[in-house]
């Protein structure tokens, strides 16, 4: 797709925008980290690997309030999910429903999301 925008109003030949395959619009709102055509920006990526163990779940919860996970943010987490998932996260974001950061998958951080409701417990380092 072409787009031809009119004549400058001071000369000069129209201006010609064709956008290409690197083309991509800004994603990200308020409160969700920048991120651009390469993701995330490093201001909000991990630090580093997560600890190398895992934690032992905290019997008993079963409803994750934002104002208990709030406290996880910038901080190495451990979630397990009501799918079964479990894995080291790492939260930038923390929504009246929702969180969004990065998680390990083994061998790197990836962003992801999630609703709150997915969450069954969680526990901070």
């Amino acid at each position: 797709m072409l787009y031809r925008f009119p004549r400058p109003p001071f000369g000069g030949p129209p201006f010609l925008f064709q956008p290409g395959p690197t083309f991509r619009p800004p994603i990200g709102g308020p409160g969700m980290p920048p991120v651009g055509p390469g993701g995330p920006s490093d201001a909000s990526m991990p630090p580093g690997r997560p600890p190398s163990y895992t934690p032992e779940r905290a019997p008993g919860i079963r409803a994750v309030d934002p104002g208990a996970i709030r406290r996880c943010r910038y901080r190495y987490t451990y979630l397990w999910l009501e799918n079964g998932q479990e894995f080291w996260s790492y939260l930038t974001y923390v929504g009246r429903r929702s969180v969004s950061g990065f998680r390990w998958i083994g061998f790197r951080w990836v962003y992801f999301g999630t609703d709150l409701r997915n969450i069954e417990s969680f526990i901070c380092q």
